[in-house]
C-alpha cells in the first residue's frame, strides 16, 4: 500500500525546515488539504514524500 506524507517547507525545500501536516491514502488529498489550507506561497512550498507500507528492504 502507497503512502503519501505532506509537509510544508521553507523555498529551499531542506528537510530541516519540515512541518508535518498529514499522511493520505491518494496523492490527489494529499494535494487537496494543502490547497485548502494555503500552505504554498512566495516563502513557503510543499513536499508529498511517497511511502510504501509493509514492505520488507531485507537483503
Amino acid at each position: 500500500m502507497t503512502l503519501f506524507i505532506l509537509y510544508q517547507t521553507d523555498q529551499w525545500k531542506t528537510k530541516s525546515s519540515r512541518v508535518f501536516f498529514g499522511v493520505f491514502d491518494s496523492r490527489v488529498k494529499a494535494m487537496d488539504c494543502a490547497k485548502y489550507h494555503k500552505l504554498s506561497d512566495n516563502n513557503t512550498k510543499i513536499v508529498i514524500e511517497e511511502v510504501t507500507l509493509n514492505q520488507c528492504q531485507c537483503q
